[in-house]
């Protein structure tokens, strides 16, 4: 619960919460809800069988890559409720989400804890870009997505757009 709050508090856009209502489908990651039983025809050994009633959670999946600070997302985190067959599932979402949590576990990790939220956005945004080409159509772009997963609040703003607000907001 206590890293669900992280994700909801951080400076981060709020992830959405997904609800799923309906016969067992949403997996926890790679499988769906079971249990492990003892095999009666042979005591020693062991299988998964579906569960008939059950909670499972699964948080967020990842992993690195080249480094210790090179993160790959892999999967969302998922509460999951199994009860005769039905399901109830709440999956914590984002838009963009390998640039989003990827970013995240960059900030929540890898800053200085010592330093204040803006200081360890500051180096989370130099250390660790998300600046990429986007090609759609023929057309190529590029996007900082730290612009797209930030809240307001905590996004970089350049001197001269800053400079340009304070004269708007005096009238000039």
């Amino acid at each position: 619960m206590k890293e669900i709050l992280r994700y909801f508090f951080s400076p981060f856009v709020r992830p959405k919460l997904k609800l799923y209502i309906g016969k067992v489908a949403v997996g926890t990651p790679y499988f769906l809800p079971r249990r492990l039983v003892k095999d009666p025809e042979n005591p020693k050994k062991s299988k998964y069988v579906p569960k008939k009633i059950g909670f499972d959670y699964c948080r967020l999946g990842w992993k690195t890559k080249w480094s210790n600070t090179d993160y790959r997302y892999e999967w969302s985190p998922v509460f999951s409720f199994v009860i005769f067959g039905l399901q109830f599932a709440v999956t914590v979402t984002v838009n963009d989400a390998n640039h989003y949590w990827s970013s995240w576990l960059y900030y929540q990790n890898d800053t200085d804890k010592t330093k204040s939220t803006k200081e360890r956005v500051k180096q989370c945004i130099d250390e660790y870009p998300q600046i990429w080409k986007v090609s759609s159509r023929g057309d190529e772009k590029t996007v900082n997505y730290y612009d797209i997963i930030l809240k307001k609040k905590w996004k970089q703003v350049s001197v001269e757009v800053e400079r340009d607000n304070k004269l708007k907001k005096l009238g000039i």
